[in-house]
C-alpha cells in the first residue's frame, strides 16, 4: 500500500487541483456539484470540471471542522496521513490550532513542507515522516486527532490504540472514511475494485465502532454520507484524468456495499 503513494505517478490529478491555492487533497467529497459546469463550451469544460472538484474537496474538509467544534485556544492537533497538508493547513488557517501532519510518504512530506514554508505556514503546521500507528509524540500530546479518508491504510485498532494513546483525556478524534457495508456485501466487487487500485484494505463499518470502543474513544457524531458521496465521482468521470476508480465507487454507494462516514469521538 506504501508504493502506491511513493510512486509520483500515482496522483497526477491531485497536484493538478490543487495548483491554483497549494491546497492539495488526497481525499474525496460529498454534496452535489455545480450542475452549470456540464453547459461549459467543450473547450473550457475541462478546466471548470477540475475547478468544480477542487472546490468540493476542500469544502468537504467542513466535515471535519463542523465535527471537532470549539475547542480552547492554543489546541494542538495531529493530522494522522497528512498527505500533502491540504487538511491540516486547513485546520490551522480556519481555526488557528497548531498542527502535526504525519505521513509514510517521504516526497508527500517534503512537498507540504515546501508549501508551508512558502506560504508561511510553518509557524503553525509541521510535518513528520513516520507512521501514524507507531509516532514519536509523548502520550497526551494532543487536544484532537483527525484522519481524512486514510484508516483504510491501517489497522483499525491499532489505530485507535495509537490515537487513545496520543489525546488528552477529553481530546477529540474525528474521522471521515469510506468503508465497507458489512450488511449489504461485505467484500463486493466494487469494493475489491477500489482496494486493488489503491493498494489498501478497507474496513467493515462495524469493525471502526469495535476499536474506539476497546480504546476508550467513545463516538460523540456520526453521520453517513453515502448519497451525497455520489455526484463527486459523477463529475469526476467527466474529466479527462479520470482515473477508472470512478464507476466501483459509484457502483458500491449505489448498492449499498460501500458507505461513508463521519464519526467523532471523545478520549475517556
Amino acid at each position: 500500500m506504501k508504493s502506491h503513494w511513493d510512486a509520483k505517478t500515482a496522483d497526477g490529478i491531485n497536484l493538478l487541483l490543487g495548483a491554483e491555492d497549494d491546497l492539495y487533497h488526497h481525499h474525496y467529497a460529498i454534496g452535489d456539484f455545480d450542475r452549470s459546469v456540464l453547459d461549459t463550451p467543450p473547450e473550457q469544460r475541462e478546466e471548470a470540471i477540475l475547478r468544480e472538484l477542487h472546490r468540493m474537496e476542500s469544502d468537504q474538509i467542513r466535515l471535519i471542522l463542523d465535527a471537532l467544534g470549539t475547542l480552547p485556544a492554543g489546541s494542538r492537533g495531529m493530522d494522522a496521513g497528512s498527505g500533502r497538508g491540504g487538511t491540516a493547513f486547513t485546520i490551522a488557517r480556519e481555526l488557528g490550532h497548531r498542527v502535526e501532519g504525519v505521513n509514510f510518504c517521504e516526497h508527500h512530506v517534503e512537498f507540504a513542507e515546501a508549501v508551508a514554508r512558502k506560504r508561511g505556514w510553518d509557524d503553525r503546521v509541521r510535518f513528520h515522516l513516520g507512521n501514524m500507528l507507531q509516532t514519536p509524540f509523548e502520550d497526551g500530546s494532543f487536544d484532537f486527532i483527525v484522519s481524512n479518508e486514510t484508516t483504510m491504510y491501517a489497522d483499525a485498532f491499532e489505530a485507535m490504540r495509537e490515537f487513545s494513546r496520543l489525546l488528552r483525556p477529553g481530546g477529540r478524534y474525528v474521522m471521515t472514511t469510506w468503508c465497507r457495508d458489512e450488511v449489504v456485501d461485505p467484500r463486493s466487487e466494487a469494493t475489491r475494485s477500489i482496494d486493488k487500485h489503491y493498494v489498501c484494505n478497507m474496513h467493515r463499518r462495524g469493525t471502526y465502532f469495535r476499536a474506539l470502543a476497546a480504546h476508550g474513544l467513545t463516538p460523540y457524531r456520526v453521520e453517513r454520507y453515502t448519497r451525497e458521496a455520489m455526484p463527486y465521482w459523477e463529475l469526476r468521470n467527466l474529466s479527462a484524468l479520470r482515473t477508472g476508480v470512478e464507476d466501483p465507487f459509484l457502483e458500491g454507494y449505489r448498492e449499498g456495499s460501500l458507505n461513508y462516514m463521519v464519526v467523532a469521538a471523545e478520549r475517556v
